[in-house]
């Protein structure tokens, strides 16, 4: 480089950062692979621990703190959803799915709020 400028931002991230219709179809293909693909976990726990709705007691009381209060949980959390027959393979799924069931959450308001401030329309809806 001469006369100490240097180069355009655009130019180093160019083919490195991906558009958003590639960005919005990784996290569908995430959201897709937590809810659809092989785990011990069944369907209706990893729907339940996605969208944060439906799941029993004390797995409920878990899953809610992963999605809202993730630094409030204890052992205690983790060892009563153990004892209500959860196996380890399966808390780890669920608290995946409840992470990003969360981050969907979040993400999709964010589009959302960013597609009526920018006034272009509906955003694309993640899961």
């Amino acid at each position: 480089m001469t006369g100490g400028h240097l180069p355009p931002v655009a130019n180093k991230t160019e083919g490195i950062v991906p558009d958003e219709d590639d960005k919005q179809a990784a996290f569908r293909a995430l959201a897709d692979r937590v809810l659809n693909g092989e785990g011990q976990a069944s369907a209706r726990q990893r729907a339940g621990a996605f969208r944060n709705h439906g799941l029993a007691p004390p797995l409920a009381a878990l899953i809610g703190k992963v999605a809202d209060r993730p630094a409030q949980v204890t052992r205690e959390d983790l060892a009563a959803a153990r004892a209500s027959g959860c196996t380890e393979d399966q808390l780890f799924e669920l608290v995946i799915c409840a992470a990003v069931g969360h981050s969907a959450r979040l993400y999709e308001a964010g589009l959302s709020a960013l597609a009526e401030a920018t006034g272009e329309g509906s955003p694309g809806h993640v899961a």
